[in-house]
């Protein structure tokens, strides 16, 4: 939503806020702030979309399914991206590379925003053994330190490729029990997958920090039907 404020008076036709804002005598710069927040608070009550965080052009979601189990609800997805040569460099001296995902799941409600029912986070640290010359996955529901890779699911990989396959496919993210969601035909979900440059070491982090390679980032909130897992 582009919306431009005028230094000049507010207009009749100007919404009840913006003229309050005009006969108070605040700093101009101050308020066009203030009279562009409130802009944007008047149009997400009125249901106008606002901008949201763009998605890196080297992402994309190609799946997401929403399944009903015995022990409870669970989602699946599935993530395309092409790892940049900035990044293939670190992951060939030895550094190991981060990424994490994170879902949510919410029940509608008419009356009142959606209430979230359940969550989950996995982690994924991605690192070349040198000796054995294969490729080590690790998969932890907390963030992953090199002291706490005993809590982990370990996999080898003989090559790249095959280790950043089973990156993209997030499977069985377990985000809440039955009960918790209602009879919908649909449901609410949200979710992300991005590279945790946060997890690197120090000097990786200041020396790629504003790097556009390394941002690979992808968002989405989508309604799913709820299957029945087989």
């Amino acid at each position: 939503m582009n919306t431009t404020v005028s230094s000049t008076p507010c207009s009749k036709s100007a919404p009840a806020e913006l003229r309050a804002l005009a006969a108070v005598g605040l700093p101009m710069r101050r308020r066009r702030i203030v009279a562009l927040a409130a802009l944007l608070v008047i149009g997400t009550l009125a249901g106008v979309p606002t901008p949201a965080l763009a998605d890196s052009p080297q992402a994309s979601i190609t799946q997401m399914r929403l399944e009903e189990a015995d022990d409870g609800i669970y989602l699946t997805a599935q993530v395309q991206f092409e790892l940049p040569l900035g990044v293939g460099e670190v992951l060939d001296k030895g550094i190991a590379i981060y990424f994490v995902v994170d879902a949510e799941l919410y029940r509608e409600r008419w009356y009142w925003a959606d209430r979230k029912v359940g969550s989950a986070t996995r982690h994924m640290r991605l690192a070349y053994q040198p000796l054995s010359r294969r490729w080590r996955l690790n998969v932890s529901s907390v963030p992953i330190a090199n002291a706490g890779l005993g809590v982990s699911l370990n996999q080898n990989f003989d090559s790249l490729p095959e280790a950043l396959d089973a990156i993209k496919r997030v499977g069985r993210l377990r985000l809440a029990d039955r009960s918790e969601v209602g009879d919908e035909a649909t449901q609410p979900v949200q979710f992300s997958f991005r590279l945790d440059t946060t997890q690197l070491p120090r000097p990786f982090q200041i020396g790629v920090a504003g790097q556009a390679d390394w941002n690979i980032v992808v968002e989405r909130s989508a309604r799913l039907a709820l299957e029945k897992l087989k």
